[in-house]
């Protein structure tokens, strides 16, 4: 029988005795994927440290089908490994807050790069208080979380202060805040406004998931009386006859949308109220 030279050409496992064939024996690139069949080099078949993934370069990227991440590069300091915004793969993006603007005076907010949500709080203005101890209201309060992914920027409102008087008469009545027209706070009443004699009502928050009203201002005779109190304190304080115009003299000694504290007798103002204000807290 004619010997078939090809049949050298079929070396299997069992003809290759333990340790014989050594990577020395292979040209590199002789062995390729093609010549491998599928599942034919288990781990049973790989001797312990043989493939040191430290120090030998594996090309390509397991994609996130087959359990990989998809990417071959890590990302900045302090990012977070998180799917993309398609739900189609992954990537490295920023997390938590990315800073807070405050407002004091109408204006614009402009969206930064990135930003995907916002936590806005808005505070309405108080009115002003009286004299012999009638105070006016705090402003209303507002607050929202809202998604601003498709949004550039909003328009900004922060309501004005209502004006402190003598007795008997009204204190000026305030002016509300906004956020576009995502959320607002009315103003606070000055005080006389709603009923002689009487403190002015608090404004009101609307549109935000919680809207809270604002503290109403007190009556006639209470003489050392304080105005309206909100979401971020109190009015200020109180005065005495020796004191003089007390109250008036430290009205910025309130919180923003506090209402006017009235003045002790008929011959001493009330304090004006404190102009509103709007915060937004942004994150990504």
């Amino acid at each position: 029988m004619a010997f078939s030279y090809q049949t050298l050409k079929r070396i299997t496992g069992t003809a290759i005795v333990d340790d014989t064939l050594t990577g020395a024996d292979l040209a590199d690139g002789l062995v390729s994927n093609q010549k491998i069949v599928g599942a034919n080099v288990t781990s049973a078949k790989i001797d312990t440290n043989a493939v040191n993934m430290g120090s030998n370069v594996v090309t390509g990227t397991t994609p996130t089908s087959k359990g990989g991440t998809g990417r071959t590069t890590v990302g900045s300091a302090n990012q977070l490994f998180t799917v993309n915004s398609s739900g189609n793969g992954t990537t490295f993006s920023n997390h938590g807050i990315y800073g807070m603007s405050v407002y004091t005076g109408g204006g614009t907010w402009s969206k930064p790069s990135g930003v995907r949500y916002v936590k806005v709080q808005v505070q309405g203005a108080g009115g002003g208080g009286s004299g012999h101890g009638e105070s006016g209201g705090s402003g209303g309060y507002s607050e929202r979380i809202i998604d601003v992914t498709g949004v550039n920027s909003v328009s900004i409102g922060v309501g004005g202060a209502g004006s402190g008087t003598y007795y008997s008469g009204a204190g000026g009545n305030s002016s509300g805040s906004s956020f576009g027209n995502y959320c607002s706070a009315s103003g606070g009443y000055g005080a006389n406004r709603n009923n002689q004699h009487s403190g002015g009502l608090g404004g009101v928050g609307s549109g935000g998931t919680l809207n809270i009203y604002g503290g109403g201002g007190q009556p006639h005779h209470t003489r050392s009386s304080v105005g309206g109190q909100n979401f971020w304190g109190g009015a200020v304080a109180a005065g005495h006859p020796q004191g003089g115009h007390f109250s008036h003299r430290h009205e910025s000694h309130a919180s923003p949308g506090a209402g006017g504290s009235g003045g002790y007798f008929t011959g001493h103002r009330g304090a004006n109220g404190r102009n509103g204000m709007v915060v937004v807290v942004m994150y990504y």
